[in-house]
């Protein structure tokens, strides 16, 4: 198998540190490194300081074959990384007259008039490969250093994933022999990572050292992230598919999908391939569940509508939940959130019904309902089946789970009407 070959992503720049802005383009070039093969090995964030950039370049250039570099390349005092640079790798600044064409041509299309700092986007370290940025004023550099690639971009994400879509992923292909790489991602949810670990363990201690599994775990389940890696790909996509299958079979009651699917559209596409149309009746998740239905595209052909009954009048009103059932049992009570998924399914004319009622928090709970107690319900023409959630989270954690466990009860009950 060909040498595996490493990368270390940088962001520079204190907004980072103080949490101003959130690192989004890290997440987004380990996944695309990691198509082509190339393995993330470390992430680094560094603060707008010359020292702090060039000591964390050093380190990074030891220890791994690529360094990507986003953020520090705009047109204000506070950006340091192309100054830095140019000491670092002992060059001067040149002006690169394409790159000065490009910025010329932004403002000429914008009607703007252009500073001298702008022109100054266009001198570059004369030891480096200009990378094109087609969609901003900041080209890009690469150098080479010891065998290891450097790559500082723009951390505007658009102008950056432009640039490594164009240029800089292409360039890595052809630079290294890279490995064939492949990941298969299998979604799990209502078991817990350590009760998974421990129901899969004799399939995982069992699997070759060219597959490699990641536990990626969420607010309700776990993402299984299965990656293999081969010179011959044919043959990986066996190896790996067999081993897939053979999780599933471990797993019938947990997996939802495979690949990356949201328990959503997964729910959107069962109700498709059967024909059925669904609404919500939502109290403590206050339109959540409805949000998420409607968040895939085409969900109009399933998902009807939705009644946030969060008083007890809408509930009698628009629900016809009962006065004594309220009285009796209380809003959040397995009688009621029954009522409120019969009710909806009657009142929106739809095959399904589901329900939620319960209490959020951070007050409002009893001895009796502590915060965190939450019913929930499903009703179609055959049955109506309710569950108790006890989860005392904060107060979104306790929407979000529920809207989670609501939906998968959807699934569940779709689930069995099959088999029946």
């Amino acid at each position: 198998m060909k040498k595996e070959i490493s990368a270390e992503i940088m962001t520079i720049g204190d907004e980072l540190l103080y949490g101003q802005v959130v690192d989004t383009n890290s997440a987004w070039l380990g996944q695309e490194l990691g198509k082509t093969g190339i393995r993330v090995k470390q992430i680094t964030s560094i603060s707008d300081n010359p020292d702090a950039i060039c000591e964390a370049l050093t380190q990074a250039i030891s220890r791994v074959d690529v360094v990507l570099i986003t953020g520090g390349l705009g047109p204000t005092k506070d950006d340091l990384t192309k100054h830095t640079l140019t000491r670092y790798f002992n060059t001067e600044l040149q002006l690169h007259q394409p790159s000065l064409d490009d910025v010329e041509d932004i403002f000429r299309k914008y009607n703007r008039p252009m500073l001298e700092v702008n022109r100054q986007q266009a001198f570059l370290p004369a030891s480096c490969t200009p990378v094109r940025n087609v969609l901003g004023t900041a080209p890009g550099m690469l150098f080479q250093e010891q065998d290891t690639v450097i790559v500082s971009m723009p951390g505007v994400p658009f102008e950056m994933k432009r640039m490594v879509t164009d240029t800089v992923l292409p360039f890595l292909q052809q630079h290294f022999q890279l490995p064939q790489i492949m990941h298969k991602v299998v979604q799990t949810i209502g078991i817990g990572e350590s009760f998974l670990a421990e129901k899969i363990a004799d399939w995982e201690d069992t699997l070759p050292p060219n597959l490699k599994l990641a536990y990626l775990p969420y607010l309700a389940g776990v993402r299984l992230r299965l990656t293999g890696f081969s010179d011959n790909q044919p043959v990986l996509e066996a190896q790996m598919q067999e081993r897939i299958d053979a999780l599933a079979a471990l797993l019938p009651d947990n997996i939802f999908a495979f690949g990356e699917v949201t328990l959503e559209e997964a729910i959107g596409q069962l109700l498709k391939e059967r024909n059925l149309t669904i609404s919500t009746a939502e109290s403590c998740t206050g339109g959540l569940v409805a949000h998420k239905l409607t968040s895939v595209p085409g969900s109009s052909a399933y998902f009807t509508g939705s009644v946030v009954a969060y008083s007890n009048d809408v509930k009698k009103v628009q629900l016809g939940v009962s006065s004594e059932t309220l009285e009796t049992h209380g809003a959040v009570s397995e009688e009621t959130v029954k009522a409120m998924a019969q009710g909806v399914r009657r009142l929106l004319k739809t095959d399904i019904g589901i329900s939620t009622s319960g209490i959020a928090g951070p007050d409002g709970g009893t001895p009796e309902k502590p915060v965190g107690t939450i019913w929930i319900a499903y009703a179609d023409a055959h049955q109506t089946i309710a569950r108790k959630i006890n989860y005392n989270k904060t107060r979104l954690l306790n929407m979000e789970y529920t809207t989670l466990q609501v939906l998968d009860l959807v699934r569940q009950s779709l689930r069995r009407r099959v088999e029946e």
